[in-house]
């Protein structure tokens, strides 16, 4: 297990992580220490805690538009995907009338083909 000291308000604490994670949770407590210090702009010298609880409901509040954006765009996705199998569907079923109707208009040439042609040899 490793161990990171990272800063929070101008405060450190000493965390663990698994190895190899000591960037992330880095980057991790310098996001919430960007969040700490804007409420502490804004509102002042408040307590550390209430601070803390603030910092913590803003991330949680951006969590949840995050997973709300996401399940938009997971339902934009389905319905692109049922879009797209309905189109392929439906091409599908147009090149199989193509080829019906290419097919009936061969046979209809020969047959028009075979009627003409035994009477011209006959001149």
């Amino acid at each position: 297990m490793a161990t990171v000291t990272v800063t929070i308000d101008g405060k450190a604490y000493r965390m663990a992580c698994d190895e190899g994670q000591e960037e992330h949770l880095a980057g991790l407590a310098a996001r919430f220490d960007q969040y700490v210090s804007h409420l502490k702009t804004s509102f002042g010298e408040i307590g550390d805690l209430r601070l803390t609880v603030m910092a913590g409901i803003m991330v949680v509040d951006e969590l949840a538009e995050l997973q709300q954006r996401i399940k938009g765009l997971e339902n934009e996705a389905e319905t692109l995907r049922r879009s797209r199998d309905e189109a392929l569907a439906s091409a599908d079923r147009n090149d199989a009338l193509l080829t019906d109707m290419l097919s009936d208009m061969a046979t209809r040439i020969e047959q028009a083909a075979g009627r003409i042609l035994p009477a011209s040899g006959n001149s």
